[in-house]
């Protein structure tokens, strides 16, 4: 697989506890891009945000918390609109961005799909 030229890129924005069916919320994202054989999808742990609540999430001396995730999405605009329907039930408080973006290169070997 081959994508190059205008693409696009979802970025999704929620808390690193937030679950989907007894997993971990951005896992089961990842998951679902894989199943809709979408080009790429990368999770960002962030340091210190906040968002719809104004409650800031960070680091606490005593205990964790819940850190805000990013994930990051790129394909063309058919893959990545069907994957919003799926997104629509999964999260429950978030953000969720799209962004046109130019990929300059992404080549994807047939056949070398890692298991996980």
């Amino acid at each position: 697989m081959k994508l190059e030229g205008k693409a696009k890129m979802l970025r999704i924005h929620f808390g690193q506890d937030d679950k989907w069916h007894d997993k971990s919320l951005y896992e089961a994202i990842v998951l679902k891009c894989r199943e809709l054989d979408i080009a790429g999808a990368t999770v960002f742990r962030g340091i210190e945000g906040y968002g719809a609540s104004s409650l800031i999430h960070k680091r606490h001396f005593l205990h964790s918390s819940d850190y805000p995730i990013m994930v990051s999405v790129i394909d063309t605009e058919e893959k990545i609109r069907a994957l919003i329907p799926a997104l629509d039930e999964m999260v429950n408080e978030g953000l969720i961005a799209m962004s046109n973006v130019e990929v300059i290169r992404y080549v994807h070997q047939e056949g070398t799909r890692s298991v996980g």
